[in-house]
């Protein structure tokens, strides 16, 4: 069964972004940095980069497009799985939010006894 691979669209800072978000996750990782010259953006980078087992594409192709709220990744930390969800929740929101915002505390929700939604410094919005 093929998964659905989300591609980020990023101004100039695809490379830089693969990089934060591969430093924040637990088993992260950047897997492939590939340059594509004269594209009608300019040279483009684009970068495979894993969160779990989550394939993740991004790319820096100008400003064409920007990430907004309306798309957001959930993100879920289970203690029935983990003990240390609490923890590691609490890091990762730490380690997102800086340079970023709020768009909903971190904090219990009827849906959630823990739930949260901030915009990170690269525009991304999670959950």
């Amino acid at each position: 069964m093929s998964k659905i691979t989300p591609h980020l669209w990023f101004a100039t800072e695809a490379v830089e972004a693969a990089q934060f978000y591969a430093s924040v996750f637990p088993n992260a990782k950047v897997t492939k940095e590939t340059e594509i010259k004269n594209t009608p953006s300019g040279d483009c980078d684009i970068v495979a980069f894993e969160i779990g087992e989550q394939p993740f594409m991004a790319i820096s192709a100008g400003p064409v497009s920007k990430i907004n709220p309306p798309i957001s990744f959930l993100i879920n930390f289970d203690p029935s799985v983990d003990e240390d969800a609490r923890e590691l929740l609490d890091d990762v929101w730490e380690k997102l939010i800086e340079g970023g915002s709020v768009l909903m505390p971190l904090q219990p929700y009827p849906h959630s006894e823990r739930y949260g939604w901030l915009k990170d410094k690269f525009g991304m919005c999670g959950k």
